[in-house]
């Protein structure tokens, strides 16, 4: 087989590291914030301080919210190249354009979600294969959606059930708040018959089996894959 169509079949390995919202702690295998490490060397959101102990390459900030970039809660020092989608005080790289880390290139594409901080999902592509993690999202326009193609999977959030997530409009008309997981798979299923789910909201945890089921009966109305996201999961693309 030749190097090219060996590249193709190289699966990207996937461990997500926390899939807790901004919520209290309910049950054991959703204990820390949000976090995705992609083959040991890309890490998207630092939710938890802890996720150092991994040593990525280099780190991807979606947005500052202390569930995504634990620093904002309690600071302290990064000494990983860490990239976000503006600076504020901290002193990181702010990411306009794709770049590559090791064999990976990673794009931002903005996205709507908070009225007071910017916020970027990320296509991660890595010998064929491809990946895109928005950490919380109300929306992604049409022309960046476009840039996108087709994926392998998208790793978006479950803060909300139910349609129409929590929306709201700041004084300027501006959305913010988070989609719900019906809007999610909307949007992003004509790109891609996988979805995990990250970030679950305090729903999910009233009964965990019940939400199961509600997620089963979606992803079987829509014909995708919707895989549930724990602390510790690992998965190869």
């Amino acid at each position: 087989m030749n190097g090219t169509a060996s590249s193709r079949n190289t699966p990207m390995h996937l461990h997500i590291l926390g899939t807790r919202g901004e919520i209290p702690k309910s049950a054991p295998r959703h204990r820390f914030h949000s976090g995705v490490l992609i083959n040991g060397k890309v890490m998207l959101d630092l939710g938890e301080r802890t996720f150092l102990r991994f040593k990525p390459l280099a780190i991807f900030i979606t947005h500052l919210h202390p569930d995504h970039a634990a620093f904002v809660r309690e600071p302290f020092a990064i000494r990983i190249p860490t990239y976000a989608p503006e600076l504020g005080r901290y002193p990181f790289l702010r990411i306009a354009h794709a770049i590559t880390i090791d064999t990976h290139k990673v794009r931002p594409l903005p996205t709507h979600h908070s009225s007071k901080v910017g916020s970027y999902a990320y296509l991660v592509e890595h010998l064929g294969k491809k990946i895109l993690y928005t950490g919380d999202i109300v929306w992604m326009d049409a022309k960046y959606r476009k840039q996108v193609g087709k994926l392998d999977c998208v790793i978006t959030e479950a803060s909300y059930l139910r349609e129409g997530g929590l929306v709201r409009k700041d004084k300027r008309g501006k959305l913010y708040g988070h989609a719900g997981i019906p809007n999610l798979v909307r949007m992003f299923k004509p790109h891609t018959k996988r979805i995990i789910l990250t970030h679950f909201g305090s729903w999910f945890f009233k009964d965990i089996e019940k939400s199961r089921r509600a997620l089963a009966a979606l992803a079987k109305k829509h014909k995708v894959e919707i895989i549930v996201g724990y602390d510790g999961m690992t998965l190869s693309v």
